[in-house]
């Protein structure tokens, strides 16, 4: 027969197996008369079973919760205080961390629009041209506006300097080409040295590099007013028996966004892979300055 059956000594209640009424309250009586227990013997009741009934013993016993748990008074609410303390804490760190965040948000946000305020003005007067490309059509920056545009200023009867590069601009929009996710990158090649490069010869020039490659001249004042907002410097040098000059000049690439604005610039010691990979960045990371 299965059962448990409460007893009370003082403070401390036990329950005894229904079977071993006997041993168990003689083993309550035990632990209630122990050092720091009070136990009163007459409030032991009288085992209903028969000694034939008993069973194996089990003493289980309940007293306050401080004595099961070991735990002195009071400590239950200082570990309640405590943990008040840290949700509290971490509330009120969390709502100053939250409000530096969106302060700090408004700030960047307020600087971003006076910056492409700034860079939407001087991208509308920068390296502004009116020119004929190799087919002697008229254009102006406003063309190439909405392309990422690499523009490479030098001359046609230059020995080897301007071929390489136009061959590494050449490369370098192959390569993005590649990235069906970027958009189309538009070569330019614009001549200093107007007095040789008419349309005819940059139509015969542009034809021994990229096929979307627009060559553009001019008159010397077109020429040289194109130039000036990217520092191109360009000097004739003196002509020989034949005729023939080399013009010393700027030897740069320069990268354009799609607002028309000058980014970046690569000389010769950057290979084609590197200026792919810092075009590609600048794709990236480019925020849009006009919506038309």
């Amino acid at each position: 027969m299965c059962g448990k059956e409460r007893v009370t000594l003082g403070h401390t209640d036990f329950f005894c197996q229904w079977g071993c009424w006997d041993s168990c309250a003689s083993e309550a009586l035990t632990i209630a008369w122990s050092p720091g227990r009070q136990g009163d013997p007459s409030l032991l009741l009288r085992n209903p079973l028969t000694s034939q009934q008993r069973a194996p013993c089990a003493l289980y016993s309940q007293g306050p919760s401080e004595q099961r748990q070991g735990s002195k008074p009071g400590e239950a609410t200082a570990r309640i205080r405590l943990r008040t303390r840290l949700a509290v804490t971490v509330l009120f760190g969390a709502g100053i961390l939250g409000t530096w965040w969106y302060v700090r948000q408004e700030k960047q946000q307020k600087i971003q629009q006076q910056r492409i305020e700034q860079l939407r003005q001087v991208a509308i007067g920068q390296g502004d041209f009116s020119l004929q490309d190799h087919t002697g059509q008229r254009r102006t920056k406003r063309d190439f506006r909405g392309s990422w545009t690499l523009m490479y200023f030098g001359f046609t009867h230059c020995p080897d300097i301007c071929p390489d590069e136009l061959d590494k601009m050449s490369s370098v929009v192959r390569i993005l080409d590649e990235d069906e996710s970027l958009p189309r990158v538009q070569p330019l090649f614009i001549t200093v040295d107007p007095d040789r490069d008419d349309v005819p010869a940059m139509n015969k020039y542009v034809k021994d590099f990229h096929p979307r490659l627009i060559g553009l001249t001019g008159t010397p004042d077109e020429i040289k007013h194109a130039g000036r907002d990217y520092r191109v410097y360009a000097n004739a040098g003196p002509k020989d028996e034949d005729g023939d000059y080399i013009v010393d000049h700027t030897i740069l690439i320069y990268l354009v966004n799609p607002d028309g604005l000058f980014l970046d610039y690569y000389n010769r010691m950057k290979d084609d892979k590197q200026i792919a990979e810092s075009i590609r960045k600048h794709m990236k990371n480019h925020v849009k300055l006009f919506t038309d």
